[in-house]
């Protein structure tokens, strides 16, 4: 993440939003917001919170530390709103999975829409996936996958394989 963010220009505006501060990115224009739990007379304050208040801070981008749940669907809202080029990451075993975990995580955002609604609102807002791996001594990336559509009759994604590392 920290890698990618360097390409972003220094006029644009970049709300970054972690649960845990974690990602190592300094830019000119950087609002940082950090989620927290509920506290003796103070709220939690959760991802999803942040990612609605963050277009406040008029971005240009927006980067999301980890997609765990139901935030998945606002980043999904966001993304059909204009925020191209925002970067997020969501834990997986391959690209592809990465995209399955992403479904699964926009379903429990608790809203209710069909199923294939969901799938083909993914499909017209994620354009590449990139996947890192980490094996003693050194991160990679293993693929990278660029998602084309979603067919709602085969209920499939359209993937375009860009890349694959050779083990």
């Amino acid at each position: 993440m920290t890698a990618l963010g360097k390409f972003i220009p220094d006029e644009d505006r970049i709300p970054l939003i972690e649960d845990t501060s974690e990602i190592q990115l300094e830019r000119p224009n950087l609002v940082r917001f950090e989620a927290r739990q509920a506290q003796p007379g103070l709220p939690a304050i959760t991802i999803r919170d942040l990612l609605k208040a963050s277009l406040r801070h008029r971005p240009d981008r927006i980067i999301l530390g980890e997609i765990r749940g139901g935030e998945a669907f606002d980043l999904l809202q966001l993304l059909n709103t204009g925020h191209s080029g925002t970067l997020s990451t969501v834990h997986a075993s391959s690209a592809a999975q990465a995209l399955a975990r992403f479904t699964s995580c926009v379903l429990q955002s608790g809203i209710e829409l069909p199923y294939r609604a969901f799938k083909s609102n993914i499909a017209d807002s994620l354009n590449v996936l990139i996947q890192r791996e980490r094996r003693p001594g050194k991160r990679f990336v293993s693929e990278v996958i660029e998602i084309r559509g979603y067919n709602s009759e085969d209920d499939r994604y359209d993937l375009s394989l860009i890349f694959a590392a050779h083990s």
